[in-house]
Order: structure tokens, then C-alpha cells, then sequence
């Protein structure tokens, strides 16, 4: 495999926080947004959108009742592994779907709006509360 078919392959499969709210930016977004962190830390503040599904608990059951089309994957930040983990379920359960780089954290220092209970300045917040990977 060369460089440009690496690259391409790549992108494929990963977006960004600038990407994802540029798509929101230009209405309603062209893929289900799922947040793969813990429950509560989607309770606290989650895109806007978004669905809470843990990687955890991506059962085929579950995953049959997200709506059809493609499917961005988003956790904590580039040290969570959560957004690839429920990546590959889904994609396991032949869903078209992309993981979204930076995840929350990136997401939030960029600046972008984020719906739940701790929607006030999470800049500032320590990780610990939103983590939940």
C-alpha cells in the first residue's frame, strides 16, 4: 500500500470535532452521532444529538434499534479507546461508520456547543467528571 491509499483508507473511516461541527453547522447532521463514554458521563454534557451507547453495552439488539445510515463514534479524548471499540462493534454489525478524532475534549476545546447537565463552562472542568470512559 502506498501513502495516498493509506490516507484515503484513513479518512474513510475517521472525522474530526471541526468536521462533525461543520455538518451540524450546515443542519441536520448526515449521520447518527452515538457517545460511547458511560452513561452518566453523557448525563453530564454530550454533543448535541447524540445517543448514549457505552461500547460495553453494543449488543446486536441494541445496535438494530439505532437509526439507519452512517455512524460517527465519539468518547473522552485521543487517550480513550472507546469511540474505536464501538467502531468496530458496529462495523462488526455491518454498519457504515467513522470514529471521531479528538472526542469530547477536543470537541470542547474548540468550543462547540454540548447539550446535559454540565453544559456551563467544561472547559474548565476537571477530567474526572466527564471522563467515563
Amino acid at each position: 500500500m502506498n501513502a495516498f491509499d493509506f490516507f484515503a483508507a484513513k479518512l474513510a473511516f475517521e472525522t474530526d470535532a471541526a468536521d462533525v461541527a461543520h455538518d451540524a453547522r450546515r443542519g441536520a447532521l448526515p449521520y447518527t452521532l452515538i457517545d460511547t463514554r458511560s452513561r452518566d458521563a453523557y448525563e453530564k454534557a454530550h454533543l448535541p444529538g447524540a445517543i448514549s451507547l457505552p461500547y460495553s453495552e453494543m449488543t446486536p439488539e441494541r445496535i438494530a434499534l439505532l437509526p439507519d445510515g452512517p455512524i460517527v463514534t465519539y468518547c473522552w479524548s485521543p487517550a480513550c479507546n472507546a469511540a474505536t471499540k464501538g467502531a468496530h462493534r458496529l462495523a462488526a454489525a455491518g454498519r457504515e461508520v467513522r470514529e471521531m478524532l479528538g472526542g469530547f475534549e477536543y470537541w470542547v476545546r474548540e468550543g462547540h456547543p454540548v447539550e446535559g447537565r454540565a453544559r456551563g463552562p467544561l472547559a474548565h472542568a476537571p477530567e474526572p467528571e466527564l471522563v467515563g470512559c
